[in-house]
């Protein structure tokens, strides 16, 4: 932890008693939120927890409860004075409020995982202005709050459907941006920002991609599993992007303005309807390092791989 590695201590089961957690509570007093505790399935309670341990935890900085099925007793949650990273995920939540904890409202880290309702109140996340980084799963009721945490950095949107996004526009410190799973069209409502990382992941639905501009601070741009998405036209230079990546894009069968990517080191194509022929003689940018392609039927990608290579690009597959 001294070297900035995070070290995590999790329970899958109920195998921990006073003794034990006294013992942790010991080292979460002593180091930083890099020792992480986790609680998560429970199993042979069928998910069943009983928050009142966290009573002999009163130190915990980084602190998961998730994959879980019920809770008991979630009161002790507000008794924690100390944390800076929060996690939780019970799927039969019923205390659709909890929130409002003022304890909460000096977290840094916050991932609010799936819950039956789907029905967390985000309304007092505009008082979370500490917080740097969310991932709120499902949860939609009062979700434009989400554009009043000043300070957050990371974002991730995960199954969620249909509430406009316009907030997203409100945060100026924003660096990375993620789409995972839910459903909708198109980002179009995201206008000029800050963001260096932007991922769009199994959306249902997502059918385009022209606002391309508006991300003029891109680094690194990836789209995966989107069945609709059929081109990417790049009409004016992002001068920060170095690597693209479109991956399972069956339909996907045109990319165009590379030329423009002045900074493009990193190119990765896999299972679209490009044609390589004719992506290896359009102009690619001189900046081009690595360069995957890939088909997944291994004749061709054999045959490809050395062409690529031929061409004096890298090809590592694994740094997909």
């Amino acid at each position: 932890m001294s070297e900035g590695k995070t070290v995590l201590i999790q329970f899958s089961e109920k195998v921990y008693d006073d003794k034990l957690l006294a013992e942790l509570n010991k080292l979460c007093a002593r180091y930083n939120e890099l020792l992480e505790i986790r609680f998560y399935g429970h199993y042979e309670d069928k998910g069943y927890f009983d928050c009142k341990i966290l009573e002999k935890l009163p130190d915990v900085k980084s602190l998961y409860m998730d994959c879980l099925y019920h809770v008991e007793n979630l009161s002790f949650l507000p008794r924690l004075k100390h944390l800076h990273t929060l996690g939780i995920g019970f799927f039969e939540l019923k205390d659709t409020e909890i929130l409002n904890s003022d304890n909460l409202k000096s977290l840094q880290k916050l991932l609010l995982f799936d819950t039956r309702t789907k029905a967390l109140n985000l309304e007092y996340l505009r008082e979370y202005q500490k917080l740097k980084y969310l991932i709120c799963c499902g949860h939609t009721k009062n979700v434009e709050a989400i554009g009043e945490i000043a300070n957050l950095e990371y974002l991730s949107l995960n199954s969620i459907s249909k509430v406009p996004i316009y907030f997203v526009n409100k945060l100026k410190k924003l660096k990375t941006l993620k789409f995972i799973l839910g459903g909708r069209s198109d980002i179009n409502e995201i206008e000029d920002n800050e963001i260096e990382e932007l991922e769009i992941i199994r959306v249902r639905g997502f059918n385009e991609f022209k606002n391309t501009t508006s991300f003029g601070n891109l680094k690194k741009l990836q789209i995966e599993d989107q069945i609709q998405l059929t081109e990417l036209v790049f009409d004016k230079p992002l001068h920060h992007l170095e690597e693209v990546a479109v991956l399972n894009c069956r339909n996907f069968a045109l990319l165009k303005g590379l030329e423009k990517l002045e900074s493009l080191k990193r190119l990765w194509i896999y299972k679209t309807s490009l044609d390589f022929d004719s992506l290896i003689n359009s102009q690619l940018p001189k900046s081009l390092d690595v360069f995957g392609f890939y088909t997944s039927k291994a004749r061709i990608d054999k045959d490809i791989q050395s062409r690529i290579k031929s061409l004096g690009y890298q090809n590592r597959l694994a740094e997909v």
